[in-house]
């Protein structure tokens, strides 16, 4: 049973740059740490990690610790200790963001995003976003299953009918083997999109200043 607990007011930080990234089960979600390392060495960011179930087979969780930031579960959540009044994770972490960001989005939840499904934190939160949040997807799944005629209906409705930005995937050789398009954009690109939207500066830059 989880402990931690989180107050979007109290989490929230007057001229900081609030990012959230959702790692879902893709092998991609390897990437995670390096995602929060490199947002964080920006100034005045801010970085939470929501992980799905099926995505802590790959998240470090401990290295994500190292890189200054937490992760967060369904357990975190569910914790059946919940009495009325109290705040709820999924609400308070979308009242916290100011970008959302589905790195990696395995075709599971991206089916559920395109299906309305919120049964677990990261899709209760994903529909809870006020749609003014920016929030990004970036699908990492096998070429087979990106080509599945499936896979452009649910990014139909992910990009047209909820106002998602969607960026990739990319060709390469995928973590089963297999050659094709379905990998996730370069983990540097996706700190760029944030860093570009933003005007963030890297620390680094700004003491050379």
């Amino acid at each position: 049973m989880s402990n931690k607990s989180f107050i979007a007011q109290s989490e929230r930080q007057e001229g900081y740059t609030h990012v959230l990234l959702i790692a879902t089960g893709s092998v991609a979600s390897v990437k995670a740490p390096l995602i929060v390392k490199a947002l964080l060495a920006h100034r005045y960011v801010k970085v939470e990690v929501v992980a799905t179930n099926a995505s802590l087979e790959f998240v470090d969780r401990t290295k994500i610790a190292e890189a200054g930031s937490r992760v967060w579960t369904n357990e975190d959540e569910w914790t059946g200790t919940y009495k009325i009044g109290d705040p709820i994770l999924h609400i308070e972490l979308r009242r916290w963001a100011d970008i959302v960001l589905v790195a990696p989005c395995s075709a599971n939840t991206l089916a559920k995003i395109a299906g309305g499904i919120c049964d677990n934190l990261a899709t209760s939160l994903l529909r809870a976003l006020a749609p003014t949040t920016p929030t990004y997807i970036f699908p990492a799944m096998n070429t087979l299953m990106y080509e599945h005629p499936l896979t452009a209906a649910h990014l139909r409705i992910v990009r047209d009918v909820i106002g998602y930005t969607v960026v990739g995937p990319i060709g390469k050789t995928l973590a089963c083997g297999d050659i094709g398009i379905g990998a996730m954009s370069e983990w540097t690109d996706i700190v760029r999109i944030v860093a570009d939207r933003f005007k963030l500066v890297l620390v680094e830059q700004e003491q050379k200043q």
